[in-house]
Order: C-alpha cells, then structure tokens, then sequence
C-alpha cells in the first residue's frame, strides 16, 4: 500500500526517533508498504517519519542511482553497483572520509534541491528485517542516502545544514510545501494548520 508521505512542517520530522523490538506490530507490512511508497515516489531513501512513524527505520536502494547514470557519472562513486537495504535501530559509530558537497532533495521537502557537504563514509551499527544485529561501513552514494535518511531518525533535515541567509530565502518555499500549496506527483500528508 502507498503511504502519504509527510510534508515539511510536521512536528514528527522533528522528533529523535525510538529503537524498536520485533514484536513491532505489523513491520513486515509497514517495509513492504516503504518501499512501495519509495518506489512510487522516484525515491532513492525513505524513513519512518516521513510515513508517520517515530521510529529508528529507514530503507535505501542506491542501485537505482547507478542504473540510472549517465555516462560521465560512470565510475565516479567507490560503492557501485550500490546497495538495497533496511536499516532498524540505526546508530552511527563513526563517519570517516574527505567531507564533499552533492545536490541533495527529500520527499518530504519536494522541489527544494541544495548542495549539503557530508561525510564520504559512515560506520552503522543496525539491525535488518530479520533483527540479526550488523556493523558496516558505507561510502560513497549508499553513505550520502543513509547519512540523508539517518538524520531524519534523529529529527533532522536537509536544510538544516544551510546557511541562515539561504534558510531565509527558502522561507516563502518553505511555508508554501507546509500549507499544502504545491504539487507534486504522490500523495502527502500537510500540517494542520
């Protein structure tokens, strides 16, 4: 089942999300309508927040980036072929690299695209769908996604890694996306207002 996806404005985009057990009602369904949900909206990431769930799960498919990639992109990301992943109860151990910027956009945050600066590797320690318990090291384009849709576990966003005087320009934007007054090509969910 596709779910609306949570527009920019929505008090759960801002809560630090909890670590769930297996006993987590329906979380087969709730992956499964995820990645339906990502699927649908060209997505190459999706948290639970942005479906309305304050909790510690995100899924990534980076394939999609390298599949889709024009030819003077080939060979310039260490992770092809890219990966396809679930991530619960997601905690960073470490991030490593060069830091460097990449034109960034979000689901939640649609037609706002910005250059963000981020790490080029992240060190995770997670669990899969199957709670069997991991830590691994991602860099390149799979590091950018996860590092992306890790912050909105932890109740941030893109835009909050922008300079004041940027914010403030997106601000008309901005208060458009959480009004409802845009339009985009899969359902979301607004802010009361």
């Amino acid at each position: 089942m596709i779910l609306p996806i949570v527009a920019y404005g929505s008090p759960i985009l801002r809560i630090k999300c909890k670590d769930i057990g297996p006993d987590y009602p329906e979380l087969a369904k709730l992956i499964e309508d995820m990645w339906e949900t990502m699927y649908s909206s060209s997505g190459v990431g999706l948290a639970a927040p942005q479906v309305n769930r304050d909790i510690r799960l995100f899924i990534v498919d980076s394939t999609q980036i390298f599949v889709n990639q024009d030819e003077e992109d080939k060979g310039k990301y260490p992770d092809a072929p890219g990966t396809k992943q679930v991530f619960i109860n997601a905690h960073i151990n470490k991030l490593n690299g060069e830091e460097w910027s990449y034109n960034e956009g979000c689901l939640s945050i649609p037609k706002i695209r910005e250059d963000i600066v981020r790490n080029e590797e992240v060190t995770l320690e997670y669990v899969d769908e199957n709670f069997e318990p991991h830590i691994k090291t991602f860099n390149g384009i799979t590091a950018r996604i996860i590092l992306h849709e890790y912050d909105h576990i932890e109740g941030k966003l893109f835009i909050d890694y922008l300079k004041p005087l940027k914010r403030k320009l997106l601000k008309g934007k901005l208060d458009d996306i959480s009004k409802g007054k845009i339009s985009v090509e899969y359902r979301m969910v607004f802010p009361k207002s």
